[in-house]
Protein backbone atom coordinates (compact mmCIF):
# COMPACT_ATOMS: atom_id res chain seq x y z
CA UNK A 1 0.00 0.00 0.00
CA UNK A 2 1.16 3.62 -0.72
CA UNK A 3 2.27 4.90 2.58
CA UNK A 4 1.28 8.55 1.49
CA UNK A 5 -2.45 6.70 0.85
CA UNK A 6 -2.24 4.83 4.33
CA UNK A 7 -1.81 8.74 6.30
CA UNK A 8 -4.51 10.20 4.30
CA UNK A 9 -6.76 7.29 4.95
CA UNK A 10 -6.17 6.45 8.62
CA UNK A 11 -6.24 10.67 9.10
CA UNK A 12 -9.17 10.97 6.82
CA UNK A 13 -11.03 8.02 9.00
CA UNK A 14 -10.56 9.71 11.99
CA UNK A 15 -11.15 13.62 11.37
CA UNK A 16 -12.87 12.89 7.66
CA UNK A 17 -11.31 15.50 5.23
CA UNK A 18 -9.00 13.04 3.54
CA UNK A 19 -8.19 15.31 0.44
CA UNK A 20 -6.73 18.23 3.16
CA UNK A 21 -4.83 15.77 5.64
CA UNK A 22 -1.89 16.00 4.09
CA UNK A 23 -1.92 19.68 3.73
CA UNK A 24 -3.01 20.75 6.84
CA UNK A 25 -0.04 18.09 8.72
CA UNK A 26 2.18 19.84 6.22
CA UNK A 27 1.67 22.67 8.28
CA UNK A 28 3.02 21.00 11.37
CA UNK A 29 6.65 20.65 10.17
CA UNK A 30 6.97 24.18 9.25
CA UNK A 31 7.79 23.60 5.78
CA UNK A 32 6.91 22.92 2.84
CA UNK A 33 5.15 18.95 2.30
CA UNK A 34 4.57 17.01 4.92
CA UNK A 35 8.32 16.16 6.68
CA UNK A 36 8.09 13.25 9.46
CA UNK A 37 11.68 13.99 10.02
CA UNK A 38 11.23 17.28 11.28
CA UNK A 39 7.63 16.86 13.04
CA UNK A 40 9.73 13.84 14.71
CA UNK A 41 12.43 16.06 15.83
CA UNK A 42 9.59 18.24 17.45
CA UNK A 43 7.98 15.53 19.28
CA UNK A 44 11.54 14.40 20.71
CA UNK A 45 12.34 18.15 21.66
CA UNK A 46 9.07 18.40 23.32
CA UNK A 47 9.83 15.55 25.04
CA UNK A 48 7.91 12.69 24.04
CA UNK A 49 11.40 10.83 22.84
CA UNK A 50 10.53 7.92 24.71
CA UNK A 51 7.40 7.33 22.97
CA UNK A 52 9.10 8.48 19.67
CA UNK A 53 11.40 5.41 20.36
CA UNK A 54 8.66 3.04 20.60
CA UNK A 55 7.03 4.03 17.73
CA UNK A 56 10.22 4.02 15.59
CA UNK A 57 11.55 1.19 16.73
CA UNK A 58 10.62 -2.89 16.50
CA UNK A 59 7.75 -3.74 19.41
CA UNK A 60 4.81 -2.30 20.97
CA UNK A 61 3.64 1.38 20.85
CA UNK A 62 3.84 3.29 23.77
CA UNK A 63 0.35 5.59 23.80
CA UNK A 64 0.54 9.14 24.19
CA UNK A 65 -2.43 11.88 24.85
CA UNK A 66 -3.54 14.80 23.18
CA UNK A 67 -2.40 16.96 25.93
CA UNK A 68 1.68 15.95 25.22
CA UNK A 69 1.25 16.28 21.36
CA UNK A 70 -0.19 19.78 21.99
CA UNK A 71 2.14 20.86 23.94
CA UNK A 72 5.17 18.71 21.86
CA UNK A 73 4.57 20.32 18.92
CA UNK A 74 2.66 23.78 19.55
CA UNK A 75 -0.70 24.43 20.41
CA UNK A 76 -0.47 27.40 17.62
CA UNK A 77 0.32 24.38 14.92
CA UNK A 78 -2.38 22.13 16.51
CA UNK A 79 -4.93 25.07 16.08
CA UNK A 80 -3.84 25.75 12.75
CA UNK A 81 -3.93 21.88 11.24
CA UNK A 82 -7.82 22.24 13.11
CA UNK A 83 -8.45 25.15 11.54
CA UNK A 84 -7.07 24.10 7.87
CA UNK A 85 -9.50 20.46 7.79
CA UNK A 86 -12.30 22.44 10.13
CA UNK A 87 -12.42 20.93 13.38
CA UNK A 88 -11.72 21.97 16.64
CA UNK A 89 -8.21 21.72 17.96
CA UNK A 90 -9.30 19.28 20.44
CA UNK A 91 -10.16 16.72 17.96
CA UNK A 92 -7.24 17.34 15.84
CA UNK A 93 -5.17 16.67 18.81
CA UNK A 94 -6.97 13.37 19.54
CA UNK A 95 -6.63 12.02 16.26
CA UNK A 96 -2.62 12.92 16.10
CA UNK A 97 -2.38 11.48 19.66
CA UNK A 98 -3.91 8.16 17.93
CA UNK A 99 -2.70 8.27 14.65
CA UNK A 100 0.63 9.25 14.94
CA UNK A 101 2.26 6.63 16.53
CA UNK A 102 1.03 3.95 14.20
CA UNK A 103 2.01 6.25 11.24
CA UNK A 104 5.84 6.29 12.39
CA UNK A 105 5.57 3.22 13.38
CA UNK A 106 4.89 1.86 10.00
CA UNK A 107 7.23 4.79 8.39
CA UNK A 108 10.07 3.23 10.07
CA UNK A 109 12.10 0.23 10.07
CA UNK A 110 14.43 -0.69 12.78
CA UNK A 111 14.50 3.16 14.95
CA UNK A 112 14.96 4.81 11.68
CA UNK A 113 12.99 6.72 9.82
CA UNK A 114 13.24 5.85 6.51
CA UNK A 115 17.23 6.83 6.91
CA UNK A 116 18.35 4.73 4.19
CA UNK A 117 15.85 6.19 1.33
CA UNK A 118 15.05 9.58 2.22
CA UNK A 119 18.28 11.49 1.17
CA UNK A 120 17.26 15.49 0.96
CA UNK A 121 13.71 14.54 -0.04
CA UNK A 122 10.62 14.30 1.65
CA UNK A 123 10.08 11.01 3.17
CA UNK A 124 6.42 10.61 1.98
CA UNK A 125 7.75 11.51 -1.26
CA UNK A 126 10.78 8.68 -1.41
CA UNK A 127 8.22 6.30 0.19
CA UNK A 128 5.70 7.09 -2.85
CA UNK A 129 8.65 5.89 -5.36
CA UNK A 130 9.07 2.12 -3.36
CA UNK A 131 5.77 1.49 -3.58
CA UNK A 132 4.80 2.69 -7.42
CA UNK A 133 4.65 0.37 -9.71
Amino acid sequence: MDLLKMGQELLGDKLGDANGIMDALSGLSGGSGLDLGAISDKLKEGGLGDQLSSWLGDGDNAPVSADQITSALGADKIGEMASRLGVDAGSAAETLSQVMPSLLDKMSSGGNLLDSITGDGNPLDMARKLFDK
